[in-house]
């Protein structure tokens, strides 16, 4: 069966436009995750077809919540240079169930606010659209690209601020992550 691309609203920001996914990205997100840079805090580069079938399951995600992650392009600019936004945690432990902000970005996008400007209007999106209270983001703790996002978008630290992540291995390099999280409450008016 064909696969068929779900329906996200498009979002924008001063230099970006968050879209739903299509086929001409399917290329560009290879590209982007079989890079060992940008995959650095994950278990691993991903194949073509890996990177696929990961889209290819988003879909179905995104058609059962009305929000996933949104491709993020460059107003005038590259059509792809990542993804940022809202998804389900796909895994237990003891703040589950919740809903997480993430992104990954080219490295050709890196260093430019790019991350946090469209993980802003995400969080937007989620609090003013979607109805939710509460969005977390976890990362590895030495990923301090990704806690710096965190905490330029507003996040603060949680209560108990580290996780043993239960998909890793617990002796990886990638334990312990850090834990995130935003409260519609403290976003107030800036919604």
């Amino acid at each position: 069966m064909p696969l068929e691309f779900a329906k996200l609203p498009t979002l924008e920001t001063d230099r970006l436009i968050l879209r739903g996914w299509q086929w001409s990205d399917l290329a560009s997100f290879a590209d982007m995750n079989a890079d060992p840079e940008v995959m650095k805090f994950f278990p691993s580069t991903r194949t073509q077809a890996e990177s696929d079938q990961w889209v290819a399951n988003l879909q179905g995600k995104i058609r059962e919540t009305g929000f996933g992650p949104h491709v993020v392009s460059i107003k005038g600019g590259a059509d792809f240079i990542g993804f940022v936004g809202l998804s389900k945690v796909m895994f237990e432990t003891d703040f589950t169930p919740a809903i997480e902000i993430g992104w990954r970005l080219s490295r050709e996008a890196w260093g430019k606010g790019y991350a946090s400007e469209a993980a802003r209007e995400a969080l937007r999106f989620g609090f003013a659209e979607k109805g939710l209270e509460d969005i977390l983001s976890f990362a590895p703790k030495i990923n301090l690209g990704s806690i710096g996002v965190m905490q330029k978008i507003g996040m603060k630290q949680d209560a108990k601020p580290e996780f043993t992540h239960p998909s890793l291995d617990a002796n990886s390099p990638l334990n312990p992550c850090v834990l995130y999280r935003a409260q519609k409450a403290d976003f107030g008016s800036g919604l």
